[in-house]
């Protein structure tokens, strides 16, 4: 009997944990059309929650969140793609408002930048590291040796 209590109340807590962005959305702003709402969960899911900044605007309860579902549901209405509407939606909040930011030279040069650097100091001490030990293992000429000798001796 414990074991199913246990298991029930794992459920439950699972059911409460992950039912977080069913509550998000409000029925107010459900659209009648339900190609047209799948299209805007699709949207939504892919848009940053500028408040929460960890979450979509579908799983946030927070007032900027709710304003930009129901402008991608107004942009979608009006009928643009769903490519208009994301170019809307950076135009106005810039690209941090992507979960998934789009691919361009600005983006590679940031991502790739720490990678190059590290490219960088790593053929930096390679090279280092065979300098010193190449001018550490050469031999003396005559002429050194005798000027060492010459100081050890005195």
């Amino acid at each position: 009997m414990t074991a199913r209590v246990s298991l029930a109340s794992l459920v439950l807590l699972l059911g409460l944990l992950f039912a977080g962005s069913a509550f998000a959305v409000k029925p107010d702003e459900v659209l009648s059309d339900p190609a047209l709402e799948a299209r805007a969960r699709t949207l939504s899911e892919g848009l940053r929650c500028m408040v929460c900044q960890n979450q979509s605007i579908d799983e946030s309860d927070a007032d900027l969140a709710r304003d930009l579902r129901i402008l991608v549901r107004q942009r979608l209405v009006a009928g643009d793609t769903d490519q208009q509407v994301m170019d809307y939606i950076v135009s106005r909040y810039g690209e941090f408002v992507l979960l998934k930011p789009r691919f361009s030279l600005r983006n590679a040069l940031l991502w790739g930048t720490p990678v190059l650097l590290l490219l960088a100091g790593g053929i930096f001490i390679v090279l280092a590291a065979r300098s010193r030990r190449s001018t550490a293992t050469n031999a003396l000429t005559a002429e050194e040796q005798a000027a060492l000798d010459k100081m050890l001796d005195s």
